[in-house]
């Protein structure tokens, strides 16, 4: 895996020093495990330093010393990697890998059960690829990026991930990515052009900065209305964890 230390110079202004308590918790939490069974940071975390593991679903810990973590969705209008409405009362932040078997599995089970919630107003949803499989994973973002600059990231995500499997390394260097484009109807010329780009470049590492900031080196990892959520758990972990959210909301 790949920590990239040369990005930390890109790190983003939304992350204040509270978080860093949440950081060595999220660290424990995601090294502990892949997704075998929900947990939040903290109960990760306290099973790392345990051993144990309950495999019970997550319960709600209402610890007003814990660093309040919806800081870290945009909510930006002009995010092109965001599906929902910025007004969306919760909010669900996604940490993915376009070689991660688990993301591409959630991808095709999970996020479809999610859709209408997007589709009533209700949930918005923001991606942030951490390409902790190396270049190739880094050369998707850019591509998956490049098709966002032209409205169609949701249908070009969902080719990277088609069948809920992640393609071959040769699947993903730049004349596949290219050809993909192309088969999806893409202009390809502008298609090419963002994909080389230092927009998208730095909008990659950006995203990217984010998640390593918050010790995301296992993909995948969730958080949605500020609760995390590790793993490609079963859909109504996050089902449950929605209607929380939103109850929650107001």
């Amino acid at each position: 895996m790949t920590d990239k230390p040369e990005r930390r110079s890109l790190l983003l202004p939304i992350l204040v020093s509270g978080v860093a308590i949440a950081l060595i918790v999220l660290v424990l939490a995601l090294r502990s495990g892949e997704g075998s069974s929900p947990r939040t940071f903290e109960e990760a975390a306290s099973t790392a330093d345990s051993g144990e593991d309950s495999g019970e679903a997550p319960t709600a810990v209402d610890n007003p010393d814990e660093p309040d973590l919806t800081m870290v969705e945009r909510r930006d209008p002009d995010d092109p990697l965001a599906a929902g409405p910025v007004e969306a009362p919760v909010t669900l932040v996604v940490f993915s890998d376009y070689q991660c078997p688990f993301c591409a599995s959630w991808n095709a089970d999970t996020l479809p059960a999610l859709l209408p919630y997007v589709e009533a107003g209700d949930l918005r949803i923001e991606w942030r690829d951490v390409q902790v499989y190396g270049e190739d994973s880094e050369r998707a973002s850019r591509a998956a990026y490049a098709a966002a600059q032209q409205g169609e990231f949701s249908a070009y995500h969902d080719a990277l991930f088609a069948g809920g499997e992640t393609r071959s390394g040769s699947g993903l260097s730049e004349g596949s990515l290219v050809d993909l484009a192309a088969e999806l109807g893409l202009d390809v010329d502008q298609f090419t052009t963002d994909l080389g780009s230092e927009e998208t470049t730095t909008a990659v590492e950006e995203n990217a900065e984010v998640g390593y900031s918050l010790g995301v080196y296992n993909t995948p990892a969730f958080l949605i209305g500020g609760e995390p959520i590790l793993g490609a758990q079963p859909t109504d972990v996050f089902v449950s964890a929605y209607e929380q959210a939103l109850t929650e909301a107001g």
